[in-house]
């Protein structure tokens, strides 16, 4: 990267406050940065950091100023940052052009104008890649999947068959979409595998993490709906249904035929039991079990989870539990002692 000042703000939208002359070679973090630099300041209560930052240029605020320093004003310093973080990874995005000389792909697969693929890629037959869209290294798609246009599909990604990917769509390595469903008949000390024969659907602009699994559903349909943000480690079973626009964050569990409802957020190791629905805009704390429906805008916390609000207040009281027993034993003494003496009367 090596943009001024004055370029940077006008791809942002932003306004300089100093140099704009001043030449950008990197991007940081406000405490990592060293000179040449740019970063970004989001919350006030890090502004001592922007005094003392490397940076040299930071992102702020339309109301900020950091003296001796030169700013970019604009109205979301996240956003613009992660703008520019955009300019600069796009120099590291995956570029493959045409067909490796080394894929395997299947004489009736669709790849549309554009779309890259690379080496050791196997694609099945009935398939297809839609236009620009990227295969890197050792993907295999399976027999009748689609890839819309326009994705990203990282290296050792595995689209088992019938798995339907939708446009702008980026899959990290490691992930197995349309993997078997976990179903199984118990006859006396056996257990008897149940067909899953099922699909995936993946719908517009989803990023899906490394290492994530998504199970076919066993009849009809597992679904992702469009802009949902899933991170890694997440295991997502057969016949679920996820929302528009929601966060599913690491080491999630989501058991068969959960419905997730639109603009959900699924904070670290929480865990959902299969067969019932969370609502809409319902915040889920870290390492959380949900046993139970939630209905629509709750924000829920604890094993089992309940109300935020009265489990941290629950949790809370559980820390004062040795202070409570003194309490008590000291009531008890007293009340002993008061008996004792209107007894002796």
């Amino acid at each position: 990267m090596r943009k001024t000042l004055a370029e940077i703000a006008q791809a942002i939208g932003g306004r300089v406050v100093g140099d704009d002359s001043l030449v950008v070679t990197g991007v940081s973090g406000i405490k990592e940065a060293r000179e040449g630099d740019i970063t970004f300041l989001a919350n006030p209560k890090y502004l001592p950091l922007a005094k003392s930052t490397l940076a040299s240029v930071i992102i702020v605020a339309n109301d900020v100023t950091v003296e001796g320093k030169s700013v970019i004003q604009v109205d979301n310093p996240s956003l613009a940052f992660a703008g520019i973080v955009g300019m600069v990874k796009e120099d590291l995005t995956p570029r493959i052009q045409g067909i490796h000389p080394t894929a395997v792909i299947a004489a009736d697969v669709v790849i549309g104008e554009g779309a890259g693929i690379g080496p050791h890629v196997v694609i099945e037959s009935g398939s297809r890649v839609g236009s620009s869209s990227v295969i890197c290294a050792g993907v295999y798609i399976g027999r009748k999947s689609s890839v819309g246009e326009r994705c990203l599909i990282y290296p050792n990604v595995t689209i088992r068959e019938d798995v339907a990917i939708g446009n702008h769509v980026i899959i990290h390595s490691g992930s197995v979409l349309g993997s078997d469903g976990f179903g199984y008949v118990q006859m006396g000390d056996v257990h008897v595998k149940v067909p899953q024969t099922g699909s995936v659907v993946v719908e517009d602009d989803v990023e899906i993490g490394a290492c994530v699994t998504i199970d076919r559903a066993r009849f009809d349909r597992t679904v992702i709906g469009r802009g949902t943000k899933i991170d890694n480690l997440v295991q997502i079973a057969h016949n679920v249904q996820i929302g528009r626009n929601c966060l599913i964050i690491a080491q999630v569990g989501i058991a068969g035929s959960a419905v997730l409802g639109n603009n959900v957020t699924i904070a670290g190791q929480v865990g959902v039991t299969g067969h019932i629905t969370v609502g809409d805009r319902v915040v889920v704390g870290a390492q959380s079990g949900i046993t139970k429906s939630v209905p629509a805008g709750a924000k829920m916390f604890g094993t089992p989870a309940d109300d935020y609000k009265e489990t941290i207040r629950l949790h809370s009281h559980l820390k004062k539990l040795p202070l409570y027993v003194d309490m008590i034993e000291e009531l008890q003494a007293k009340v002993k002692a008061l008996e004792d003496k209107l007894g002796k009367t």
